[in-house]
Order: structure tokens, then sequence, then C-alpha cells
């Protein structure tokens, strides 16, 4: 309307109103001809001449911007066309802003991106240096310090598997590494200590310089029916496994010292896919050190051979616990068929000796030692018998027993646990064979070959050296144990078994049962537990005592439980040897109460895991163990109240009597452990003249 009526005074007073904005420079108001008729005060310096942009405004009837400079200032202009009622153009405004604040704008946004970026990368750099540090550098650094304290003899924590998993390739190597620095001085040590008391301790060492010694370069082969290494598939992986056995323990360092061979049969799933066209593999894996030999079984042969003959037959046969042994003609068969078949791949093994030393383990392999003997009499051949030999007339049952004493005695020493067994193994010869019995000598005289007959007492390793990390006190791991197994007691007892009817698991519940109803104190407060490893289930006999042991439990549990306490926990699964150990530490008592056996091993183990000089051991008299450890409580494990007050006995037991039993038993062990007995073994072998 001002500019229509020429009305220049209200225009420059509007003009005057809206000029003071942020960042407005000014306004200018042309006519329809782009002449100037109103300019703000900070325009009337800078714009001498009618913009070019509202020119351009004015003649295509538009607004028009652009960003200019200005008498050398960087300028934002907007024009734009003003129009009358009847919308014709009756001239132009020009806006004119200053753009330098959106520069400094820019470079503020650009400066606070900038330090927010720096801030994130720093914080990248450090978290990428922690990485680094807790990945790399922290897991080579404990490594490194590990590798330190061995070779200067402190205690310090292996580095944890994680670190060890990181470092695998490393790993490999240096874990043989640091055990075996470990093993050398702990051995140094014990020497040096001995040495310093006058005492002589077998040790892994010692018995393989003392058997070195004795072969004098001849060739160790042991046979027996389990492997030393098992190898099985799990998914892609080929995962290596070592029995829990004694035997692996004591003939090891005998066979790694003079390069001996192990022949086995081989029973894992990847066993085949390890060995060479020779049926051979070099073991230990982590430092390959003597040869196993894998002999294979069909499942018809070992069904006939195995669980047959040797454990539906001899087994029973040789342990008085009332099971009637089953004697079948197909399963003798396959029995003659194997000991052949591992005198065959035994041959293989031994050709080129001049003086092969053969140890045949255990009742799978009664022929084998006259089968070896008949093709190489110059080899000497030794068979331990580990399970117990019963008397003449019991043995007398057997419809093949002529045979198996005489693939007995073919062998040029017969070991047994107990001198008991040698006397009954003696007598049964005299009874059953046409044969000069030397009872003065305990040799016997078979077609012209002398077989000596003799006791060597099987037993445990015993830890010499305190371990570097020391394990939970009794204390500590019972509590542990009961909140693992969601009990409530105060007192444990602990069996451990395969689940067998030679052990007397059924009795020792029973000696539990009568033991609370005497001691009724005890109740809501005595816990037994039995670990019971699962064996030979595919047998008739061996699956019906499983269930005969479950329900019996069930059925004390069922009288006697009230609230969380209940009086025996069947934990009826396989236990490593470290599952074991923890519950053997944590117990007050532990009750071997075998009808018949050998040696039991359980016995001596419970003993040498007790490093605290606790614990009390009720020991069956029908085990080889009992005439060792005479220090146990020994009982009648058929009377089961006389059993049952063991229990009772052992736990009422004065401290100073405990720890005075204890340590005599642990002696005994120390001084005849599994190491002794395979140097007594061999050493005898070797010492004996293979004509008389």
């Amino acid at each position: 309307m001002y500019l229509a009526n020429g009305d220049t005074a209200n225009l420059e007073q509007l003009v005057r109103r809206f000029s003071n904005r942020d960042h407005l420079m000014g306004i200018g108001i042309y006519d329809h001809n782009g002449s100037q008729l109103v300019l703000s005060r900070e325009l009337s310096s800078l714009l001498s001449t009618t913009p070019d942009a509202l020119e351009d405004a004015l003649k295509y009837d538009r607004p028009e911007n652009r960003f200019t400079r200005i008498h050398f200032r960087r300028v934002y202009l907007l024009a734009a066309p003003l129009h009358a009622r009847d919308k014709s153009a009756i001239g132009g405004i020009v806006l004119v802003y200053e753009t330098a604040y959106i520069r400094a704008e820019t470079f503020r946004i650009w400066s606070r991106v900038f330090i927010h970026i720096a801030g994130q990368v720093l914080v990248i750099v450090a978290i990428t240096l922690l990485i680094i540090r807790w990945s790399l550098v922290g897991p080579i650094a404990r490594a490194a310090q590990w590798m330190k304290g061995l070779r200067t003899g402190k205690s310090i924590a292996q580095p944890p598997s994680k670190d060890l998993d990181f470092l695998a390739p490393l790993a490999r190597e240096m874990a043989p590494l640091a055990e075996s620095m470990k093993q050398a001085r702990a051995a140094a040590e014990i020497e040096a200590r001995l040495r310093n008391t006058n005492e002589s301790l077998w040790t892994a060492q010692r018995l393989a310089e003392h058997v070195r010694g004795k072969l004098n370069g001849s060739g160790l082969f042991v046979v027996s029916n389990r492997e030393p290494y098992i190898h099985n598939r799990q998914g892609n992986e080929i995962t290596v496994t070592v029995p829990a056995s004694g035997l692996v323990t004591a003939i090891e360092p005998i066979l790694c010292a003079c390069n001996g061979t192990w022949i086995a049969q081989g029973s894992g799933s990847a066993d085949a896919e390890t060995v060479d066209s020779h049926d051979r593999l070099q073991v230990p894996p982590d430092d390959p050190k003597y040869t196993l030999r894998r002999v294979w079984l069909t499942a018809e042969e070992e069904e006939g051979y195995y669980y047959g003959f040797a454990n539906e037959g001899l087994w029973p046969l040789c342990h008085m616990a009332h099971t009637r042994p089953t004697f079948r003609a197909s399963d003798w068969d396959y029995y003659q068929k194997i000991n052949e078949r591992f005198a065959d791949a035994l041959m293989e093994e031994m050709e080129g000796e001049e003086h092969p030393v053969v140890l045949i383990q255990d009742y799978h392999f009664a022929l084998l030692p006259h089968m070896v003997k008949d093709r190489m009499p110059h080899a000497r051949v030794a068979i331990f018998w580990h399970i117990p030999w019963p008397n003449p007339e019991a043995f007398s049952i057997c419809p093949w027993q002529k045979e198996l004493l005489d693939g007995l005695l073919g062998a040029d020493l017969i070991g047994f646990h107990v001198q008991a067994h040698c006397n009954n193994f003696m007598s049964t010869v005299d009874r059953v064979l046409e044969a000069r019995v030397d009872w003065e000598h305990f040799s016997v005289k078979r077609n012209n070959h002398w077989s000596s007959v003799l006791p060597f007492p099987i037993s445990v390793e015993m830890a010499e050296m305190p371990e570097s990390h020391p394990e939970r006190s009794a204390e500590e791991e019972r509590s542990a144990l009961i909140a693992e197994l969601g009990i409530e007691a105060s007192f444990l007892g602990v069996g451990v078994d395969r689940v067998d009817y030679t052990k007397g698991i059924v009795e020792r519940f029973l000696a539990v049962e009568s033991f609370l109803e005497r001691h009724p104190r005890y109740q809501g407060k005595f816990t037994f537990i039995q670990i019971g490893a699962p064996t030979r289930s595919n047998i008739p006999r061996y699956a019906d005592f499983q269930k005969e042991v479950q329900v019996e439990a069930n059925r004390i549990n069922d009288r006697f439980k009230q609230g969380k306490w209940k009086p025996i926990v069947f934990l009826n699964r396989q236990h490593s040897h470290k599952e074991v150990r923890r519950y053997y530490r944590a117990a007050h008592l532990c009750m071997v109460t075998s009808l018949h056996d050998g040696m039991n091993l359980v016995a001596k183990e419970y003993v040498a895991s007790r490093d605290d000089e606790r614990g009390v051991l009720i020991l069956s008299r029908f085990t080889g163990a009992a005439r060792e450890l005479r220090d146990a409580i020994i009982v009648n494990p058929y009377d089961i109240q006389e059993t049952g007050e063991a229990i009772a006995k052992a736990l009422e037991m004065d401290t100073s009597e405990v720890i005075d039993r204890m340590q005599r038993m642990r002696r005994t062990i120390r001084e005849h452990n599994i190491y002794w007995w395979a140097g007594t073994l061999i050493g005898e072998l070797c010492e004996l003249r293979l004509e008389r």
C-alpha cells in the first residue's frame, strides 16, 4: 500500500522496524524500474547500484536468491517483486543477510564433531589395548611367569585353561615341558630328602632305571586286555583318554625307559583310524616313547571270550561270592581263539628279539604263557593274576581246568597278590596235574619247565610332594559336596566300587541300616555315599545286581529319610579319579566290604589320598589289602551287625588314634607303592634261571 501510494516516509519507518533482526544486514525497497526508494542505513554504503538479483526478480516476476560478495563481505541476498492489488508488479524488495555466522557455526559444529570422534577413537584405542593386554600380553606374561616359577622352583599357579587355549600351538609344547620339569624337580627333591634320611623310596624314575638295568638291553612286551590309551571319535574330533588304572601307572614308566611294546585290545571308536598298517602307534601322544599294538575283536568274539568265558566263567569261579559260574563250550572256543590271536601278535612284535621279556596281565590270558613259551622258549614270560585263586575243590568245577593250568605253567613266573592265593594255586596243580610241586621254593615243574609262584601285592601311586595349590580342607570339601548333592548331613561315609556282586555293596547298605537302628542319634546326621560305576551290564547277573542295589538303597532311604537328609546316596555313574578323590578327602570313613577280592585298590587309594592323616578305613577281611593295612577296622562283611558297629567305632574314634592308624597305613603304602610292585615283579622275572 505504501509503495503504491509513494509513501516513502512510512516505507522508511517500516524498513527501520524490520531491519533489526539477527544476521539481517538491511532491507531495500525499489520501484518497478529497479530504482532505489528506501534503503536501511546498513545497506546504503553497500548497495550503490541495483542488485542483479532484483533485476532478474522484476524481469521474471519471481523471487531470486543467491550467495554473493558485497565489498568483500559474504552475504545472502534475497530479491522478490512486490505486487499491487491487481497483482501487477509495482516494485521490489531486497533482503541482505550476513553469512559469516554460517561459516563460524560450521566450524563450531565440525570442531565438536572432531572432538567427539577423537574421544571415541581414544576409547576404542583404550579398549583395544585392554583386549590385547587381557587376551595376548596377559596370557603371555602369565605363561612366562609360570615357566619362571617352574625354573626357579617357586609355587606359581598354572595359567588358566583359556590362556593355554589362546596360545594353543605354544601350549602343546609348553605344557609337557612344564610337566617334565615339575616331575624332574619333584623326583630330585624326593631323592635328596631320602638320601638325607637314609631311606629308599620307589619312584617312576627309580623304577625305570631299575628295570632298564635288569633288562640289560632286552625288549619288554606287556599284554593286557585293556589298552593304556583309547581313541574315541566325538563329532569331527578324535579324543584320547587314559583309563583309570594302576597298571598304566606302574608299567608305562618302564616301557618309556626301554622303548617297549604294549599289546592290547583296540576298543575305542577311533582306534582303527589312529594306527598304521601294522596296527601300531607310538604313545604317549604328547611325547611318544613306546609302541602300542592293537588287536581287533569282533562283537561276537568279545561276547564269547571276554563277557562269556572270562567274566561269566572264570570271574565267579575265582571269587567266593556265591554266584554260579557259567561255562559254555562256545565261550571256551572263543577264549582259545583270542589267546591264539594275541600270541600271534606277540610273536610278530618279538621277531628278532634275542632275550624278550613278556609280562602278561590277568585271567583273560591263562593260555597265553604256554603258547608264547612253546613258540619262543628263550623268552622270559610272567603272568600276574589280579583276582583270587580259589581252593582246588572250587576250581575243580571248571571243565577245562587242566588246560588252564597247563597254559599258566608255561610262564616262568606266576604272580598273585597274596601268599594264600599262591598256596591255592599250587594245591590245585598238585591235585589236577602230574607235576612236581616244590613247596620249599614255591615252584612247579611241569614238562621239564619250572614256574615260580610268588606273591606281589599290587599297590597305588602315592604323591610325596605337596601340591602347588593346596586343596580345600576336609571340612570345606565336605560342605561343598553336601551342598552339591542337595542333602543335609554332619558325617559322611564313602564307598567306591564297580557295581559288581563281589564287592559286598548290598551287605554294606544293610550294615548302614543296622548302624542307624542301633545308634539312632546318628539318624539325620550320617550319610553314606556309594559311588557305583556300572560294569558288564550286558551280563544278566550284573544287570540284576544293579537293580538289586538300587532297590535296597531306595528301601533304606524310604525307611529313615527325613527332610533333606537321607542315609544313602547312590551315585550310579562313572567318576573320574579327580572326582573320587574329593569324596575320599571329605569322608569321615571309607567302607571296603568286598565278599572276596584279590587286593582291592580302593582301600589303598583312600589311604593314599588322606594326606591330612584323617579318616578311618573299614576293610573286609576277605581282601588282599587286609593283609597289609592292619590298622584298618577289619570286618566280616557277612556279619551285618559287626560291620554296622564298625561304623559307630569309626565315627567315635579318638582323633589321636585316627591319626596313628592312618600314619601307619600311609607308611605301608609309601614303602610298597605301585612302582615297588612293578620293580619287584620284573626284577624277580629277570633274575630267574630259565633252565635248572
